[in-house]
């Protein structure tokens, strides 16, 4: 039966078919089995270790004269009384609870709801860390066998194959934990948990497992470099995340009402402990309870919620597996296109900000809360935009094969801006800008509509229309400096030289971080010398500080250097373009 099964999958997915094929042998399916009902039963047994029995104190909580008892165990402690307190404590320590005030009903439930909740933490970490570490290890262990580029050869669609991936290569994992679903579901059941939140939990599992998994095929196609080491790499990073969100979920004091609730939409903590409240024991409540976005009271509905996790894992799955599909085929090709990057940005946006702009539900001041948020904005956005010139500017043979016969395809100046807009081997200056332009929109909103609150000193900033042309000019600033980055990014990839990519990053960060490193090292204070801090990293700082005409020449310099390093550009990608016959005769 099994083997008819397998073949009918066959004719649907050749690759899952050989995944399946491989993994579910008998001894392994056995071994899979037989280590799903020991773990069971463990768990099982571990929660009976509590049962009451005939010496179950007076005062327990499942005890129903526990109240009573309690009552006139406080009078007494309060009387003060040492004889009274002697023969109360006598008392207790020779009479017990008897069996029929025992509250077995309760006791049942709350053990099924320790049985429940103790699953669904062993669910999230074996398939997450499992999965991952063997889709990884498969990965691996295919390209040192070389089967990979016949993978890659097969007349299979990306899709396909990448979905048999995802399906087979875990397929013990899976048989692993559908085994314990049965006990799992009435474990569930038996606690009185609604029966639509355990299917919440089972979809929300489900879709970061779909997430995690492809992020884990992407990371393996690009981890060639460390070898056998990259499955425990990837399995330890993902291990590590979900403790530290775990930890996350157990503060506090951590609301989610700022620019990284998004990136705690990534961690299914928070909304299985939104689910399941008694999961951490978390007595305050779930933060999740007061999630809004763009002011709308999202964290009030179950199926919102739910809608919002499984929407955020949807879509940022489906933007992996296009850049899975665009570098299966082609490891040496860059992870997304140009194309791509405008959607990944304006989303990226989207986000953050629809996280950012919320309701204060205490006393603070909204546009207090939304200036210390913009700080945590713009970094984001600045690890974002350098991770997009890395990967988008091309390298030297691109280039050279673009400029040399793009005459064949392109006929005209509106061809040429397309092709530098789409075009895969174009200079990424062009992409570089507009994705700045999706960035800078909302930030110009911002400076239009609001006002900023100043805790330090208790005064209101861009209340007047020249506070609001200093943040304008410091856009332009950051902008013209983040193309100042792509530049130089792009011309030492035109290098001839090995190891390019790890020269611009290196190069990349020494201009970010040596400079801002360099005058707080010195004690030149951005109030002191707003002028230098003008120029570096983050001018940001200095604004405040800076009159109108000092930020206005600082923005003329920066377009000067600018000017003068992509007319070098424009140069190397012309002699790029020559060809071997043309450069001999010039003499190069």
């Amino acid at each position: 039966m099994m083997s008819n099964l397998i073949d009918k999958i066959g004719d649907w997915n050749p690759q899952l078919f050989r995944e399946l094929k491989g993994r579910l042998k008998f001894f392994n399916v056995a071994i899979a089995v037989a280590t799903s009902l020991l773990l069971q039963l463990v768990v099982f047994l571990y929660q009976l270790r509590e049962l009451p029995d005939d010496r179950y104190s007076l005062t327990a909580t499942y005890c129903r004269l526990h109240q009573v008892y309690e009552l006139q165990q406080k009078q007494v402690y309060q009387e003060s009384d040492q004889s009274r307190i002697a023969d109360l404590n006598h008392f207790f320590s020779n009479n017990f609870c008897p069996q029929n005030e025992i509250d077995w009903q309760l006791w049942w439930q709350n053990h099924w709801e320790y049985t429940f909740l103790t699953f669904s933490v062993i669910f999230i970490f074996t398939l997450l860390v499992a999965g991952t570490y063997l889709l990884i290890n498969d990965l691996a262990k295919e390209e040192t066998r070389g089967t990979l580029n016949f993978i890659r050869l097969s007349p299979q669609s990306e899709t396909s194959i990448l979905t048999g991936k995802l399906l087979g290569v875990p397929s013990l994992i899976y048989l692993f934990i559908l085994v314990a679903v049965p006990l799992h579901l009435w474990a569930g059941l038996s606690a009185k948990i609604a029966f639509n939140y355990i299917l919440s939990y089972y979809a929300i599992v489900a879709a970061s497992c779909i997430f995690f998994y492809s992020a884990a095929l992407l990371f393996g196609l690009f981890s060639r470099s460390f070898s056998g080491f990259q499955p425990w790499l990837g399995s330890g990073l993902l291990l590590l995340f979900l403790f530290i969100t775990m930890v996350v979920a157990l503060s506090d004091n951590i609301t989610l009402n700022n620019s990284t609730a998004w990136f705690r939409l990534f961690n299914p903590w928070d909304v299985t402990n939104y689910l399941f409240p008694n999961l951490f024991h978390v007595y305050y409540g779930s933060p999740v309870t007061n999630l809004q976005f763009f002011y709308l009271p999202l964290g009030t509905s179950v199926v919102s919620v739910v809608g919002l996790y499984l929407l955020n894992f949807g879509l940022c799955s489906y933007g992996i597996f296009q850049a899975l599909k665009r570098c299966f085929r082609n490891p040496q090709a860059s992870i997304i296109s140009k194309e791509q990057s405008y959607f990944i940005v304006a989303f990226c946006q989207l986000m953050m900000w629809g996280f950012s702009v919320q309701i204060s539900l205490n006393n603070e001041r909204w546009d207090e809360r939304l200036g210390g948020s913009l700080i945590l904005l713009a970094l984001y956005n600045l690890v974002l935009i350098l991770s997009l010139i890395v990967v988008l500017s091309p390298h030297r043979q691109d280039v050279q094969d673009w400029a040399r016969y793009r005459h064949q395809a392109v006929s005209s100046r509106k061809s040429a801006w397309q092709d530098l807009i789409k075009g895969e081997k174009s200079p990424a200056l062009v992409a570089i800008a507009i994705n700045l332009t999706i960035v800078t929109i909302p930030w110009l909103v911002w400076v239009s509509l609001t006002s900023v609150f100043d805790a330090n000193n208790g005064q209101i900033w861009l209340s007047n229309d020249i506070d609001r042309f200093k943040v304008v000019l410091a856009i332009a600033l950051s902008i013209s400096l983040m193309m100042i980055y792509a530049t130089i990014a792009q011309l030492i990839l035109l290098l001839k030289t090995p190891k390019r990519y790890f020269w611009t990053i290196g190069t990349l960060g020494t201009a970010m971080f040596l400079p801002p490193t360099i005058l707080q090292f010195l004690d030149i204070s951005s109030s002191k010398y707003p002028t230098v801090w003008l120029f570096s990293t983050f001018p940001w700082a200095a604004i405040e500080y800076s009159g109108v005409t000092t930020i206005f020449m600082a923005l003329l310099a920066e377009l000067s250097v600018l000017a003068l390093l992509n007319f070098q550009l424009t140069r190397r990608v012309r002699l790029a373009g020559e060809s071997a016959t043309k450069a001999l005769l010039a003499g190069r």
